[in-house]
């Protein structure tokens, strides 16, 4: 059975890989547009991959937290810290949709 730090882990790497996509295309409309709004979008995605980055080195890599996360965490914090990953990785998948049709 997968742990819940685990399921953390997966829905955040998902989540960067859908922001790696949206900065793509928002990157590249703003160097062809160079507008506000794409400047905007592009902005967002950043600031929101950088927190995803910090949450998957927080989970993985930091050597006093990610113990912590792995032993200390009792199950409903996991339970709504991965129901929030999850929501922003749907979210973000019907962003990534709408924004490349």
């Amino acid at each position: 059975m997968v742990s819940w730090i685990d399921a953390a882990r997966v829905a955040v790497s998902v989540n960067m890989l859908l922001l790696a996509v949206l900065i793509y295309v928002w990157g590249r409309n703003l160097y062809q547009i160079r507008s506000k709004h794409t400047f905007g979008l592009l902005f967002f995605a950043l600031l929101l991959f950088a927190e995803n980055a910090f949450a998957l080195y927080f989970y993985l890599l930091d050597p006093l937290l990610s113990g912590w996360f792995s032993n200390a965490v009792p199950d409903p914090a996991w339970q709504a810290m991965v129901v929030l990953h999850v929501l922003e990785t749907v979210g973000l998948a019907v962003l990534a949709w709408i924004t490349w049709d």
